[in-house]
């Protein structure tokens, strides 16, 4: 069967939803080609079904099918950003990596590696898992392309930082922590958005001050406000290059059911999307939206914010140049803290 597919700028773009229904055809994350069909990509989306991290509740090994097919209904028109994404980027959708449900160790070294090939040629990288695991080798990655430590924000209830479960060191409460040691977050530009909850004890906290972390918790975000909580995280990041790492579990339950280890008190999902947004013109080298777990997600919600979150992720990408080395992502970040001071008069 023939795609009519829209096509703008020299982008092949979705399928156009006024000449084939929403709920028709294979689903590929906002119906966007698959990469086989484009060859090269400035962005590439690609879901990462693995879930062997998780301390409660599994099921985010299915997370990544679950977005897409609740991806069905984005249009390829951003109006929150004045933006056509699919237009100023060619973005496609690289399909799921193959990585051991069984052997965290070999998972890890899996998931970096894809990450490298797939971004080889330049292209960012926006991932949908999965647990938050991933986020390990993803950083991993990253730094590597980039040169350098990379920023981090880093959206979650939780901290992810703490040392071990059961004495296993890679779960998905653990992958920041790791991060830092592994020096590849400049520690300068690394924060925590939107947690919550009870802790094991108030060393949780010491140790994430120590490691250089930044907390705005989801109370900050209800007192405080988007404008501010945008402007004190652009201005810790500057011009680095940055990570955004979005658990869907920072949003409350009411927004995100479908999730592994929920915790209320959480931000909305317009508070969410709305801080994302304020994080135009800054060097987004890579994302992340995981901890889907659809199972639990009453009518779709978790499924529908989730898609959202990774549009407006894609779109903030997607105004960004293409970068093919070290040195051209170091300029480009140079150019994207212009911007911010630029926009901050």
């Amino acid at each position: 069967m023939e795609e009519l597919r829209i096509e703008e700028n020299g982008n092949l773009g979705p399928i156009d939803s006024s000449r084939v229904p929403r709920f028709a055809g294979a689903a590929t994350f906002a119906r966007l080609p698959r990469l086989d069909q484009v060859g090269q990509t400035d962005i590439a989306i690609v879901g990462v079904p693995f879930d062997a991290g998780v301390s409660y509740r599994p099921g985010a090994r299915f997370g990544a099918n679950h977005v897409r097919e609740a991806s069905r209904l984005l249009r390829p028109y951003n109006p929150a950003l004045d933006a056509s994404p699919f237009a100023n980027a060619q973005v496609a959708d690289a399909g799921d990596m193959a990585v051991n449900p069984f052997n965290i160790h070999e998972a890890i070294e899996t998931i970096q590696q894809n990450a490298l090939d797939l971004t080889a040629d330049g292209a960012r990288l926006l991932t949908i898992g999965g647990d938050h695991t991933i986020a390990l080798p993803l950083l991993r990655a990253a730094s590597e392309r980039a040169g350098e430590p990379v920023a981090l924000l880093h959206f979650d209830a939780h901290l992810d930082t703490w040392d071990t479960y059961f004495g296993a060191e890679y779960t998905h409460g653990t992958p920041f922590r790791r991060a830092v040691e592994e020096g590849i977050l400049d520690t300068d530009a690394i924060s925590h958005v939107g947690t919550r909850g009870p802790l094991y004890g108030k060393r949780d906290l010491e140790d994430d001050r120590r490691f250089g972390f930044g907390i705005v918790t989801s109370s900050d975000v209800y007192y405080k406000g988007v404008r501010e909580v945008v402007a004190k995280l652009r201005e810790r990041i500057g011009g680095r290059p940055l990570y955004v790492s979005v658990d869907i579990d920072v949003l409350d339950p009411a927004h995100a059911p479908g999730t592994g280890t929920p915790e209320a008190g959480g931000i909305t999902s317009r508070e969410l999307l709305e801080i994302l947004r304020g994080l135009r013109g800054l060097n987004v080298v890579g994302a992340d939206v995981v901890e889907v777990a659809p199972a639990y997600d009453h009518a779709e919600l978790t499924g529908v914010a989730a898609s959202h979150v990774a549009y407006d992720l894609v779109t903030l990408m997607s105004e960004l140049p293409k970068a093919n080395s070290a040195v051209d992502r170091r300029a480009s970040s140079g150019a994207a803290a212009q911007g911010t001071t630029a926009g901050a008069q």
